[in-house]
């Protein structure tokens, strides 16, 4: 009796501690969101700035040469 006393009380420490490491997980992960939600990362750069490519407009590019665009760079 004594030792099925003690598994039970036991893996009922055991699931309180994975719940709550469940849960301090699940805010940390709702923190870290919060966090970054904000976070812009396409806006125009301030201070000196140097754009560092610019636009090449080609005569109507051919099928190919997208294609092939697309299989070097995977975009």
């Amino acid at each position: 009796m004594k030792s099925w006393l003690k598994l039970v009380l036991n893996t009922f420490k055991v699931f309180l501690l994975f719940t709550a490491c469940t849960i301090l997980f699940y805010y940390g992960i709702i923190w870290v969101n919060e966090e970054y939600q904000d976070y812009h990362r396409y806006d125009e750069p301030s201070g000196s700035a140097i754009k560092v490519s610019a636009n090449v407009n080609e005569e109507t590019p051919s099928w190919f040469n997208r294609l092939i665009l697309f299989y070097l760079n995977g975009e």
